[in-house]
């Protein structure tokens, strides 16, 4: 498949058909172009790292304005933390949430959402490919990488689940189970919202990503793959004790068995990014899962047949 970064679909000038496009067209390519050229064409791991060397620092008054200028930008909902006297900025990025904030549908045939999130593509997993965006796929095995076997997954479906940079950032365990492999693989940090999803290709499989195997206690395989992006500093995982980071490289095999409970915390995200759910032949969407739609953690994402 031909590496490109421009998508032909957003031509600012002439339509499919030769004619020129209405002056609203124009307006929002040129927006999408500037998110792009923004969010991208910037050093973005050197970037990457030093937000996760600033939003480390332990300053009450600077966590304070930094959250104050966020909030300019960014709807921020803090109502929900279990508290807000932040000591740093990643203090902030992965907050407790109160009691009772997020509860799990307790139905044994729902696989639950891991996380808050925007839903991406979806789809059925066919001859090993899948879509980032429409016209955009890219291979399982590429994703998984070259210690994996992305097979299981082979006419079952994907869910995509982007995280914004205000969301909730920690994931939990979408059904019981045992996670039973993590296998660790560095790369790059593409921006991972829909502007770059259109035109970067085979986007996830070029980032820095995990891939976590899980096995349902119904038996079925599953596999959760959080994806890191620009300023994403890291990933942490609670069952093995670790924090994936940019200073890692390779494919990193690391075999467990960490049984868990729906709705356990499994880790979070430093920042915002992307969780990539893969699920066997068997499930399908829950009802009113579809691309756009917000969905909070521990609501039904895929329901088994």
């Amino acid at each position: 498949m031909k590496n490109h970064e421009a998508s032909p679909a957003l031509d600012g000038g002439m339509n499919e058909r030769g004619r020129p496009r209405p002056s609203w067209f124009k307006r929002l390519v040129a927006q999408e172009d500037l998110n792009f050229l923004l969010t991208n064409r910037v050093p973005r791991i050197a970037l990457t790292k030093l937000m996760g060397r600033f939003s480390r620092i332990e300053s009450p008054r600077l966590t304070k304005l930094t959250i104050a200028v966020w909030r300019w930008f960014i709807p921020l909902d803090l109502s929900e933390a279990k508290h807000t006297d932040f000591r740093s900025l990643k203090d902030c990025f992965t907050r407790e949430l109160k009691a009772g904030s997020r509860v799990f549908d307790a139905r044994q045939d729902v696989f639950a959402s891991p996380s808050d999130a925007i839903i991406g593509a979806t789809g059925v997993v066919e001859r090993g490919m899948v879509y980032q965006a429409k016209g955009f796929p890219y291979a399982t095995e590429e994703l998984f990488g070259p210690t994996q076997d992305a097979s299981a997954f082979e006419d079952g479906r994907f869910v995509t689940l982007r995280l914004t940079s205000a969301m909730y950032h920690r994931f939990h365990a979408p059904a019981d189970g045992t996670v039973e492999h993590v296998t660790y693989l560095s790369g790059d940090t593409w921006n991972v919202n829909p502007v770059a999803l259109k035109r970067v290709e085979r986007l996830f499989c070029r980032n820095e990503r995990a891939v976590v195997r899980m096995t349902l206690s119904s038996g079925h395989p599953i596999a959760l793959v959080p994806v890191a992006a620009i300023l994403v500093a890291s990933i942490r995982l609670h069952f093995l004790d670790v924090l994936l980071h940019l200073g890692r490289k390779g494919a990193n095999e690391m075999p467990c068995l960490a049984p868990h409970v729906k709705g356990q915390e499994m880790g979070w995200f430093e920042h915002g990014s992307t969780i990539i759910v893969f699920v066997p032949q068997g499930f399908e969407l829950a009802e009113g899962i579809a691309p756009g739609v917000q969905i909070r953690a521990g609501q039904a994402l895929l329901r088994l047949s």
